[in-house]
């Protein structure tokens, strides 16, 4: 996985963004599908709420629903072509504050008076470190009863399978054909091998904060395979504290293709004409 540096670089600069992320939620049938099919769900006890900050938005893909949960979004970007890309298309929203960081400081944001820390599918590309100083200073950041919902990588878990099948000796036209199979598992998603769901849960509690639920789950990979996590956790002593608890969904991309067949039906756009 790639450094800060790196990250910046891709994602300021080598990466066109032209189509503002939605590229990747099209396994669900698009942005809209996702966030009311798959992300909605799993956030809805937790919104409406006063302050939400959503670190990593990229071109706002779930600042566009974000925005209308809270009385006030910040958001929180590496990337300066992905702020400026935000910020111009959300120009006629006075709720929305826009900070370039340098990949891990959130001392922009005011503390104890963040409800809601989001970030989804952004995470899953920051290494330990940066997920570290996150969340020590979400610890600072949160209210009373504030929740962080942060996506990150597991791979880590599946460090020795990846890492066989790019040391191997075997000719690369065998792995080449073994991956057309579905024998092997093609890619990793540019994950980050230095976290896991287990580490996630170790720095919250290093924080003094509270792991309230984690869903570990397969994203484009086999059902065996739960290379993300969806870790939401609070302070000790909110009202959310009580008993961690924790699914290995294996089915979670059977979900998305499931919410991509209403789509057909119930998305933006279904039922129109194409001409």
């Amino acid at each position: 996985m790639a450094t800060i540096k790196e990250n910046k670089a891709f994602w300021d600069g080598d990466y066109d963004w032209m189509e503002e992320g939605h590229e990747w939620s099209r396994a669900w049938g698009g942005a809209d599908m996702q966030w009311h099919g798959t992300i909605m769900p799993r956030l809805h006890r937790y919104v409406p709420v006063n302050t939400v900050l959503e670190i990593a938005p990229g071109f706002g893909r779930w600042t566009n629903y974000l925005k209308d949960l809270c009385n006030r979004l910040i958001l929180v970007d590496l990337s300066k072509k992905c702020i400026d890309g935000c910020r111009k298309k959300f120009s006629a929203y006075s709720n929305i504050e826009y900070h370039v960081n340098d990949g891990s400081s959130l001392a922009m944001v005011p503390d104890e008076e963040v409800d809601l820390v989001f970030s989804f599918d952004s995470l899953v590309h920051a290494e330990r470190d940066v997920m570290e100083s996150y969340v020590k200073q979400i610890a600072q950041k949160l209210s009373k009863d504030g929740v962080a919902f942060i996506h990150h990588s597991n791979i880590g878990e599946y460090k020795s399978y990846y890492r066989f099948w790019e040391s191997t000796l075997w000719p690369k036209s065998i792995i080449e054909w073994f991956k057309e199979k579905n024998w092997i598992e093609p890619y990793d998603h540019w994950r980050a091998f230095s976290m896991t769901g287990r580490l996630m849960e170790k720095m919250i509690k290093d924080a003094g904060l509270f792991c309230m639920t984690q869903e570990y789950i397969n994203w484009g990979t086999k059902p065996n395979h739960l290379i993300d996590c969806i870790t939401v956790f609070s302070k000790r002593g909110s009202k959310w504290e009580g008993n961690t608890r924790r699914l290995y969904n294996r089915n979670f991309m059977k979900e998305a293709g499931l919410i991509s067949e209403l789509s057909k039906l119930y998305g933006v756009g279904a039922g129109k004409k194409r001409g």
